[in-house]
């Protein structure tokens, strides 16, 4: 199913169940999570023969087993791909089975990222075509990572990849609540960093900022109250998890105005207390559910 690299143009298809799906080379199409029965019924008859899952959720298994289409979960999060994932998204796309449906929540982020990411390592597109696919997918420009990601992605050896040696789990082995924890209290340490030093540039790490992280911190909220295992904890840890993703929210849009501004006053309170709502919800989440 090899496609010439010179005449393959990504195009939107006419997908009814598969949120913004895209064709980006004649084996790969991404997108978002199928919609239910509909969605794997639409998925069986595009021919698709395996998922990738780059979302931080539980893949649906048992309904892709019901459409006789293998499942593979490699997630990613927002704030970019590093290396080995990249390695093991190109294995993915040059070996399994194909057509291959590369999707994550709403499809317009993590995996068309990560589906241009592994067609240029396993030399299936053009790097130079590579950003346009984001720009196609609607990709948020805040999430600086992402398009990191694609514009620092290169072919691969043959060899390198054929040398690979890659699972391809049906479900990630590190539980995504644990995964998730890790990139949260990486983020919010970052932004710890920044409220230490009033909200000014890091000089320790001038590649950090405080909106991106805040827009970033907001994500991983969201993707944890996706995640099975919330619904089986306590009320008051949902709660907690809701509050602290609209005050990230809050916290981004209140800095993005604050840095147009041309205001030189102290830190203004819309900046300040999210971000102190956050850090009081985490150490009361922590003493009440982990520690």
């Amino acid at each position: 199913m090899a496609q010439s690299l010179e005449t393959f143009e990504p195009f939107k298809t006419n997908a009814k169940h598969l949120p913004n799906a895209i064709q980006i080379h004649s084996k790969v199409i991404s997108g978002g999570q199928p919609e239910g029965e509909k969605g794997f019924r639409e998925l069986k008859e595009l021919g698709i023969k395996t998922i990738v899952s780059v979302d931080g959720a539980k893949p649906n298994v048992s309904l892709a087993k019901k459409y006789g289409l293998r499942t593979v979960h490699l997630p990613h999060g927002y704030d970019g791909i590093g290396l080995e994932r990249s390695a093991e998204l190109a294995k993915a796309v040059k070996d399994l089975d194909g057509p291959i449906y590369i999707h994550c929540h709403h499809g317009k982020h993590r995996s068309p990222t990560a589906a241009a990411v592994a067609c240029v390592s396993a030399g299936f597109i053009e790097p130079k075509s590579a950003l346009g696919i984001l720009q196609l997918a609607g990709t948020n420009r805040n999430y600086r990572g992402l398009f990191e990601s694609v514009a620092n992605a290169k072919r691969m050896e043959d060899g390198v990849l054929e040398a690979l040696q890659a699972e391809f789990p049906e479900v990630a082995k590190l539980p995504p609540m644990a995964e998730a924890m890790v990139e949260l209290d990486r983020t919010h340490d970052h932004l710890k960093q920044f409220s230490n030093a009033c909200w000014a540039q890091l000089p320790a790490h001038p590649d950090l900022d405080p909106a991106h992280e805040a827009l970033l911190l907001r994500e991983h909220f969201t993707e944890m109250l996706r995640l099975e295992i919330v619904a089986k904890k306590p009320a008051a840890f949902g709660r907690l998890l809701r509050e602290s993703e609209a005050d990230a929210q809050s916290l981004e849009g209140s800095i993005r105005q604050w840095n147009r501004s041309v205001n030189t006053a102290p830190t203004p309170a819309n900046v300040v207390e999210p971000f102190d709502r956050i850090t009081s919800n985490c150490t009361s989440c922590h003493r009440q559910f982990r520690d």
